[in-house]
């Protein structure tokens, strides 16, 4: 049985959600945090001869964030700290995104990107933990989930994970074009010739008519894809779609047999894995868990913080009310 909870997109996101098993949640999101500041908190993280920016705050139950292409952890600012306060947070830029190295003339592998995160989360100690993943991020988390079937995440126990909208699916999974042609054998000319305005016209396309990106918003995305001569990688970290339909049975199966509780919070409005995403998921997945957000698109962090978080804190209450 497929467990709807609907909200409207409002101003800047921040409507309510009603959950059908739960009273309101009152923790607000936070307000968008600068690149200065991000940058002026992320620590580094050395692994397998390249260096990662990573963060870290709060106390309690560990919660991994893991952020999507072609973005950074960034997308995370307006739910960090109030998730910080009921949690102790982790997130990583992984390798060929926001500030963390990117190096050109490589392949950048789904089940690399899973590793990094295994071993920051084992540099700090961690045993068991949450994951809270968005698009890219979710065939890591998926990947994860994999491992842990296979006994193989180093003695790290993902407790829960909550997906946001991305290709859990392949054959689900709408690019756009663009994204299409940067995989191509032109993706590295094509790269060259993306330009801001190119960028904004995108993600326009794929957040909701209510929900635009801010210049701000549009603006840090930009910077942080172009950190450490960006662009030039984007055609290697396209890969991943290729990658999920080789491993699709693998990272699949998860979804239908692992016990670990799930939720999928979608922002029905996407193009790429909105709806019709959210609709298949209820099909496929046994008792699937889905919060699905009308008029929000792609990104329902950045358009809908208010409605994310809520529907993170209802989710690990509940989790906390099991027997």
């Amino acid at each position: 049985m497929c467990r709807h909870v609907r909200a409207e997109a409002k101003n800047a996101g921040c409507g309510i959600i009603v959950s059908v098993a739960a009273t309101k949640v009152t923790v607000s999101c936070g307000p968008i945090i600068s690149l200065t500041a991000y940058e002026e908190t992320a620590l580094t993280f050395d692994h397998g001869g390249h260096e990662y920016a990573t963060w870290q705050a709060g106390e309690g139950p560990n919660l991994l964030f893991i952020h999507g292409f072609p973005t950074a952890s960034w997308d995370w600012c307006r739910i960090w700290g109030p998730l910080s306060w009921q949690f102790r947070c982790h997130a990583m830029d992984m390798l060929g995104f926001g500030l963390s190295a990117k190096p050109a003339g490589r392949k950048y592998l789904i089940t690399e990107q899973a590793e990094a995160q295994l071993a920051l989360l084992k540099s700090r100690g961690v045993r068991e933990v949450h994951l809270l993943a968005h698009d890219y991020g979710d065939t890591v988390a998926q990947e994860l989930l994999a491992r842990q079937i296979e006994g193989s995440t180093h003695g790290i126990a993902i407790k829960s994970v909550i997906f946001l909208n991305g290709g859990l699916f392949p054959d689900l999974h709408r690019p756009r074009l663009t994204q299409k042609l940067l995989a191509t054998p032109l993706g590295p000319v094509l790269s060259r010739l993306l330009t801001k305005l190119s960028l904004e016209k995108n993600f326009r396309a794929i957040f909701g008519v209510q929900t635009q990106p801010t210049d701000q918003e549009i603006d840090a995305f930009w910077s942080l894809l172009n950190r450490h001569d960006g662009r030039r990688v984007m055609p290697a970290l396209l890969d991943y779609m290729a990658q999920r339909r080789t491993h699709e049975e693998r990272w699949r199966q998860p979804l239908i047999s692992s016990s670990v509780p799930m939720r999928l919070i979608n922002g029905a409005a996407d193009p790429i894995s909105g709806q019709h995403l959210a609709e298949a998921y209820s099909h496929i997945v046994p008792n699937a868990d889905v919060v699905l957000l009308k008029g929000i698109g792609h990104y329902p962090q950045v358009e809908a913080p208010q409605d994310v978080l809520e529907a993170v804190l209802d989710f690990h209450r509940q989790l906390a009310q099991r027997p």
